[in-house]
């Protein structure tokens, strides 16, 4: 018995609508699946991605510098914060959740890395350990603070992502032991050829004035915080 991964990409369209990109079943979630994975969406034509959120795993990460290299990486704000709650004793999580939540609250960009570092200042007496975590993630953690804000929310972690991945192991769960790699990909395609045709017929994911806006920093980064990570596409 072979334990595999299924990997996912979605994106959101021209006009706005979230789609499925591409699955791939894979026996590891290693830098050479992922590279793999973003080499055959090239190939496909992928083109012009302008950042990519997902969470924190080093395969990931180096398959898309090697890939995509002009793409920015937004580490998933909800991963990240379950990494945090492991570096912090748990009478005192409350405390420092409430004072990371407040990053993610702020009316702008500047206001956001402000306050971050505000943060980091404020954990550093009593958690040194978890300041110093917190202030080497911040280009990775607020990469998002690049696109307009209304887009804030869609691209700061991959949760939607997450809840199709749920669906896609309870699914799976059903079957157990799959004979073989065809078979998984018949059922997790039917699960995310359903959740396709879901989201198409949803309201818009993005509004068309904030992709505007968005494509508008992709082709001018430094009209607006340029030096800051720039975002998706």
């Amino acid at each position: 018995m072979v334990k595999c991964s299924v990997l996912l990409a979605t994106g959101v369209n021209a006009d706005g609508y979230r789609e499925m990109l591409s699955m791939h079943v894979a026996t590891a979630e290693s830098n050479a699946s992922w590279k793999g994975f973003f080499q055959d969406l090239k190939a496909r034509g992928l083109r012009g991605v302008f950042l990519i959120t997902s969470h924190a795993h080093e395969g990931i990460q180096h398959a898309i510098s090697e890939v995509l290299p002009d793409a920015s990486w937004q580490r998933c704000r909800t991963h990240f914060a379950k990494n945090l709650y492991e570096k912090v004793p748990k009478t005192q999580w409350p405390m420092v959740s409430a004072m990371f939540q407040t990053i993610f609250q702020q009316p702008d960009a500047a206001s956001t890395w402000t306050q971050a570092h505000e943060v980091v200042d404020l954990l550093e007496p009593k958690f040194p350990q978890v300041a110093a975590y917190l202030e080497e993630s911040l280009d990775e953690v607020l990469a998002f603070t690049a696109p307009p804000k209304p887009v804030w929310t869609k691209v700061w972690s991959n949760n939607p992502t997450e809840r199709l991945n749920r669906e896609i192991r309870r699914r799976t769960d059903v079957v157990g032991i799959f004979p073989n790699r065809e078979s998984i990909i018949r059922l997790v395609g039917a699960v995310l050829a359903e959740q396709h045709d879901d989201w198409i017929q949803q309201e818009r994911y993005m509004s068309l004035s904030a992709l505007e806006q968005t494509k508008h920093l992709m082709h001018h980064p430094g009209d607006d915080h340029g030096d800051q990570h720039q975002l998706t596409a």
